[in-house]
């Protein structure tokens, strides 16, 4: 018996496409206006981590899209608390990457005006601006980008708001990770493409 796990387990990893270690983790958002995928960089180890420790823990299926404003971002997460920016809990060292700009799509972390650029890793958001908002480059840590749903993004900063930004309807969050390999991965940003078999 034990000979005929130790071979299943051999026969599974030969295929790269079962592995574990081939699965790639995907930012799942999910909101009441749809669904937003989002790829969570290797280059923000920390980021990346971090936000997939606090999806898994259920932590922002209680908050909302807190700030939208169209031409810049759709930010969600805790709101704009002393304890968001000061909790140890909830603070990351920056990780700034050269390649890793705010580009249309770009996800990056919220903070204050820290000297330090410390990130608040409960909050995130979106750039909604289609030519990037790249003077936030440096000062701010892009962790992720969109795949899919920019069009949900684009809605979302649409919708009526408050002097503060805030939608007057709140905007829902349920943020999760899905673990997809390249095939499903392929079959996500193209749905109407027949997969291509050997």
């Amino acid at each position: 018996m034990k000979n005929f796990l130790v071979s299943l387990i051999l026969v599974i990893c030969l295929f790269p496409k079962v592995c574990a270690q081939d699965l790639v983790p995907i930012g799942k958002i999910q909101t009441n206006k749809g669904t937003v995928y989002i790829k969570l960089h290797d280059e923000t180890p920390q980021h990346k981590k971090s936000f997939i420790a606090l999806a898994e823990a259920g932590y922002w299926d209680s908050l909302t899209f807190n700030r939208v404003i169209p031409g810049f971002v759709a930010q969600g997460g805790c709101p704009d608390t002393k304890e968001g920016f000061t909790d140890p809990e909830y603070l990351l060292e920056p990780e700034f990457h050269p390649s890793l700009t705010h580009i249309y799509g770009a996800v990056g972390a919220g903070r204050d005006d820290n000297p330090g650029k410390v990130s608040a890793r409960c909050q995130f958001y979106i750039v909604q601006n289609s030519d990037g908002l790249h003077r936030l480059d440096g000062d701010y840590t892009v962790f992720g980008q969109v795949i899919k749903g920019m069009d949900i993004i684009d809605g979302i900063v649409a919708v009526e708001r408050d002097a503060a930004d805030e939608p007057v309807e709140a905007i829902q969050l349920n943020v999760s990770v899905v673990y997809l390999n390249m095939e499903e991965l392929d079959t996500l940003l193209n749905p109407n493409q027949k997969l291509q078999r050997p």
